[in-house]
């Protein structure tokens, strides 16, 4: 006979796991990034918040091709490539004084942000 094994934990692994913040920060400009990156974990740091990162995620390459003459030359083209860069900061057990002050952060333009409750 083969013993068999019940899950059990279900709503205790969902009670088990902590809050997480997840934001995703997203610029066309790495050093503006980096910047504002830096604004965030400073933020978090000064409420003692539990903070896992930044970590760099893969960078988005979009190339376009396009003609240089609208009817003249059909070969001969320019390419421009658009390049997103791209970090995820994670915060553990978020107090509502580590949100409220996320939220009143003032970033420069051309960042991107996104947060996520998980």
């Amino acid at each position: 006979m083969a013993a068999t094994k019940t899950k059990k934990t279900t709503k205790a692994a969902h009670e088990e796991t902590p809050n997480k913040l997840r934001i995703r920060v997203r610029a066309y400009e790495h050093k503006l990034l980096d910047t504002s990156v830096k604004q965030i974990m400073d933020t978090a740091l000064r409420y003692e918040a539990n903070v896992q990162g930044p970590i760099p995620l893969p960078t988005e390459h979009t190339k376009y091709t396009v003609n240089r003459g609208a009817f003249i030359d059909k070969n001969a083209r320019e390419q421009f490539e658009m390049r997103v860069h791209k970090r995820v900061i994670d915060i553990v057990n978020p107090t509502p004084k580590i949100i409220e002050a996320l939220t009143s952060l003032s970033l420069p333009s051309g960042v991107n942000i996104e947060v996520k409750m998980m």
